[in-house]
C-alpha cells in the first residue's frame, strides 16, 4: 500500500509540472476560446465564477463515486456488475498485459477508439475487425487491485458524465506528452487546452484515490483495533 501510494504522489506531482508548463504557455497565447471551466464568466453585467462551477462540478462527481463504491462495498468485482448494466463491455483475459502493451494501454478502462488502435482492439479482442471501438475494461483474470481499480472507476464514471479532459482525444494527447513537456512545441492551442483539461482531471482522480486510501485504511485500522479491545487514547 505504501509503495502504490508514493507512486500516485510522483505521477501527482509530474501532473503537477506539466500543469504549471501548459498555464506558462497558455498565458502566451491569445485568440483561442478556452472551454475549461476554470475561468470568469461576465453575463448580463454578472461576474460567473466558472472556477466554483467547476469545483461544485467536481464534487457531486465524487460524491456519486463515493455512493456507488459504497453501496458495492469497495468490490470491484460488483463495482464491475454495475459498469455492464451501464451499457459498457468488460472483458477478462488471461492475455490482457500482452495485448494491451503494444498500443500503450494499461489492464482497465479503455477509452473509444477508432482507425488502426479500434482495429488492432477488435481483431485481438473480439476477432472481428472494426475501424472504430466502444469504451471497455480489460482485464487480467485474477484478483483486482483494489484502488487501481478506483482510479480506473472514476475516469470510466467521468467519461460517461462527459467531464472535460475524459475524452479519447485529451487523453490521447495526455498518454503522448505526460513525460516529454518540451514536445508540446508543436500542439495547436486548441489541443493545448484539451491536454490542461486532461491534466486537471487525471490529478483529480489521483487524488481521489489517495484520499479514499488514507481514510478507507484509517477507519479499517481503528475498526481493527476496537474489535481487537478498544484504541488507546
Amino acid at each position: 500500500m505504501k509503495d502504490m501510494q508514493l507512486l500516485k504522489n510522483f505521477i501527482y506531482g509530474i501532473l503537477s509540472i506539466q500543469e504549471k508548463f501548459l498555464k506558462y504557455r497558455l498565458s502566451k497565447t491569445v485568440g483561442v476560446k478556452n472551454k475549461s471551466k476554470r475561468r470568469r464568466h461576465y453575463s448580463d453585467g454578472c461576474i460567473i465564477d466558472l472556477n466554483s462551477l467547476a469545483d461544485i462540478e467536481k464534487e457531486k462527481l465524487e460524491s456519486e463515486i463515493t455512493n456507488i463504491l459504497k453501496s458495492n462495498e469497495y468490490n470491484p468485482d460488483r463495482v464491475l456488475e454495475y459498469i455492464k448494466k451501464q451499457g459498457t463491455t468488460v472483458i477478462y483475459s488471461k492475455d490482457a498485459k500482452k495485448i494491451l502493451n503494444p498500443i500503450g494501454e494499461n489492464e482497465g478502462f479503455i477509452y473509444p477508439a477508432k482507425g488502426t488502435k479500434a482495429l488492432y482492439l477488435s481483431l485481438a479482442i473480439f476477432k472481428k475487425p472494426k475501424i472504430k471501438t466502444d469504451e471497455m475494461f480489460v482485464l487480467s483474470k485474477g484478483e483486482i487491485n483494489k484502488y487501481y481499480f478506483i482510479y480506473q472507476f472514476y475516469n470510466w464514471y467521468a467519461f460517461k458524465k462527459g467531464i472535460d479532459g475524459m475524452d479519447s482525444e485529451s487523453q490521447e494527447l495526455l498518454k503522448k506528452y505526460l513525460f516529454a513537456p518540451d514536445n508540446t512545441n508543436e500542439l495547436q492551442l486548441a489541443d493545448i487546452y484539451k491536454l490542461k483539461d486532461a491534466i486537471r482531471q487525471d490529478k483529480a482522480s489521483i487524488e481521489f484515490v489517495i484520499n479514499l486510501c488514507k481514510n478507507y485504511d484509517g477507519a479499517k485500522n481503528a475498526l481493527n483495533k476496537l474489535q481487537d479491545g478498544g484504541a488507546k487514547l
